[in-house]
């Protein structure tokens, strides 16, 4: 796969947590003002929640509906429990975004080193030279504390009796510290890190060349059993799939050079043109 396409399902992944969280939003513009003790509205003005709500509205800018179940509407939390399990979900994919961005810029001597990321520490205070990644690192730690939160907005809404929560305090704090950080990771992320990221394409070429994951590409052309024997030798020898093929006089070097471009490789295709190689038997050579 190409570096763009793996950054591009990055930004796939929090394109749909946007949508959840459009979802999230309009459940939590019902409000229950006037609803008083368990939602009965005892001892207020009828007029109070239709009034409230528009004044809320202008001041806030937001458009606040009343809830159709008063009732209903004050025992459940479910939707500050959708809310938080979004937010869940938005630091786990977080996480997971850091955690191969720290992967692939591992190194630069026994790691992946297919990316640099911007240095932003003077470095290890042990390992001279040593930079940490350490704002991946910083949304790592923030996508923990959402995820513990999300825990706590679960076992308080749970924790409701009949049409009373005694817990909502806690949900908004947990709530509101969760949108608070994530926010700001999502910032510094940004910001600071996915800004100045670089490629080390030198580093990934020479990968694709000696990878011998190329025979998969070439199966269709070779056969599976060659493919097999070519890429077991690649591994055992270190040497190019390229050359094996060659040297086997399998394919062509102009038929190579087809087979293993780079848009070749990273989406469905097939190059036209090149007849299959009839192997024979458990031999791995052609016939």
């Amino acid at each position: 796969m190409t570096l763009g396409q793996e950054f591009r399902t990055y930004a796939v992944m929090l394109g749909e947590d946007e949508a959840r969280l459009r979802e999230a939003i309009a459940l939590i513009r019902e409000i229950n003002l006037g609803a008083t003790a368990i939602g009965t509205g005892i001892n207020t003005d009828p007029r109070y929640c239709a009034l409230a709500c528009a004044h809320l509205s202008e001041a806030s800018g937001l458009t606040l509906l009343r809830a159709p179940d008063m009732i209903e509407a004050t025992q459940d939390t479910g939707a500050f429990v959708q809310l938080s399990g979004v937010l869940k979900r938005v630091a786990c994919k977080l996480s997971k975004t850091c955690n191969d961005l720290r992967l692939l810029s591992s190194g630069p001597q026994a790691g992946l080193g297919e990316i640099n990321l911007p240095a932003r520490a003077a470095g290890s205070s042990i390992m001279p030279g040593k930079v940490n990644p350490i704002i991946p690192e910083v949304v790592n730690q923030i996508a923990f504390e959402v995820i513990g939160n999300d825990m706590t907005v679960t076992m308080a809404s749970e924790a409701g009796q009949l049409q009373l929560n005694a817990f909502e305090p806690i949900i908004a704090w947990s709530l509101f510290k969760s949108i608070e950080h994530l926010a700001a990771g999502c910032r510094t992320l940004a910001l600071n890190c996915v800004d100045g990221i670089t490629a080390n394409r030198e580093v990934m070429a020479r990968r694709v060349r000696n990878s011998a994951g190329l025979a998969t590409a070439l199966n269709p052309y070779i056969g599976y059993e060659n493919a097999t024997l070519i890429a077991r030798e690649a591994v055992a020898t270190g040497r190019a799939v390229a050359d094996l093929v060659l040297e086997r006089e399998l394919l062509s070097q102009e038929a190579l050079d087809q087979i293993l471009r780079p848009e070749v490789l990273t989406r469905p295709h097939r190059v036209s043109g090149i007849a299959p190689v009839r192997q024979a038997p458990g031999t791995g050579k052609p016939q």
